[in-house]
């Protein structure tokens, strides 16, 4: 206690107004606006009204804090949303939570008390809506149903109403090119670390419409110095992706597209949301097992459309299995293959110029197969949305 009073006393903000004073410490009401420099991380506990509280360095000043009705919250919601550009439209949600559908972006939004928000105790997956067809629709809800089970969360309904729910969603949004994204939780309740207290899983949905177009140019990856996941949870779909997000970003920092990982064992695994692929210069495609990765749904469809290019001579062969290091980047062609990438050619990997640093011809024909696939593909890989 007495290093405490000693860090208040030397670090003591500067207030704009004294309210009073109990036992000689300054006491400043709760919506005092003050200012002073200093590390953000600095924190300083004030007695206030009979209760300890921080307060947190900031070169901005703090302003009262107005209590605002609920109409009031959505109408700010919906002013933030006015002003804010993105390629992205939320057209439509479904909550378990509310029992239904909104078109409202402004009500679209997850309970504070969830706890795939507060423990990260959640899984997800995605479909792409390709001229209103959802492309591996049933693939993409096996592989959440299955990421549920090994998170221990069980399902609010069965699966045929699940799909109802994703496809009346789509439906609902009107929505003919994006993607849907959805969520199952293990629920509501409170801010505990176990579900004990969560009264049922809940289920979530979202529609969003992204003209941008798949591009095929070459990108550049680098080694991911961030820890892989173990396999316990690099199998599972969840929404703890901070490992995900931080590889993303140490290869944004260096100028590169994505960030290629290794597991345990030094062999190639996958990218942050994508999987890898090679074709060697004997025209072997070559891509890593899926034991200890994410089984993508978009590369395991690649290994079944590649077996006509074998067919046409154009491939000699595919294998699943370890990729060594040396083997990547010796190979013609290095591939990321994933939803949201479709099939993108790799040029360059940290140092190492892949092939002859160009887009390689069997990328070029994979993603072809595969946009073929979303435009024409069999009843099995694409679902009509009655809109």
């Amino acid at each position: 206690m007495a290093s405490l009073a000693k860090t208040i006393s030397q670090n003591q903000p500067v207030p704009t107004k004294l309210t009073h004073h109990v036992n000689n410490l300054p006491v400043f009401s709760r919506n005092l606006c003050y200012s002073r420099t200093g590390s953000f991380g600095e924190m300083r506990f004030i007695r206030s009204c009979g209760r300890t509280e921080a307060l947190i360095d900031s070169s901005a000043q703090l302003s009262d804090v107005p209590l605002l009705s609920c109409s009031e919250a959505i109408e700010r919601i919906k002013s933030t949303q006015a002003n804010q550009k993105s390629k992205q439209q939320f057209l439509a949600m479904y909550s378990s939570i509310f029992g239904g559908i909104t078109t409202d972006p402004a009500a679209m939004v997850i309970p504070m008390d969830d706890h795939m928000v507060h423990r990260g105790h959640g899984v997800f997956d995605t479909a792409a809506i390709c001229d209103g067809y959802l492309y591996e629709l049933d693939q993409h809800l096996d592989r959440i149903i299955r990421s549920a089970s090994m998170a221990k969360i069980q399902l609010p309904f069965d699966r045929k109403s699940l799909r109802r729910i994703l496809i009346q969603t789509v439906s609902a949004s009107n929505c003919r090119k994006g993607s849907l994204r959805y969520w199952l939780s293990a629920g509501v309740g409170d801010f505990q670390l176990s579900p004990v207290g969560c009264h049922q899983s809940t289920f979530y949905v979202i529609v969003i419409q992204d003209d941008s177009p798949f591009v095929s140019k070459g990108v550049k990856v680098i080694t991911s110095s961030i820890p892989i996941k173990p396999p316990q949870f690099g199998t599972v779909k969840s929404v703890n992706y901070l490992p995900n997000v931080l590889s993303k970003m140490e290869a944004e920092e260096t100028g590169a597209f994505a960030a290629i990982w290794l597991d345990g064992e030094g062999f190639i695994a996958e990218g942050p949301n994508m999987n890898v692929a090679f074709v060697t210069k004997e025209r072997l495609l070559l891509m890593p097992q899926f034991d200890k990765i994410l089984s993508g749904c978009t590369a395991k469809r690649v290994l079944t459309l590649a077996k006509a290019l074998v067919r046409e001579g154009k491939l000699h062969g595919i294998k699943v299995g370890n990729v060594t290091v040396e083997e990547g980047k010796k190979a013609e062609e290095m591939i990321l293959l994933g939803s949201g990438v479709l099939v993108r050619p790799v040029v360059q990997w940290d140092e190492q110029v892949i092939g002859n640093g160009k887009e390689g011809p069997i990328a070029q024909a994979l993603l072809d197969l595969i946009l073929e696939d979303m435009q024409s593909g069999p009843p099995t890989v694409r679902v009509a949305v009655p809109y």
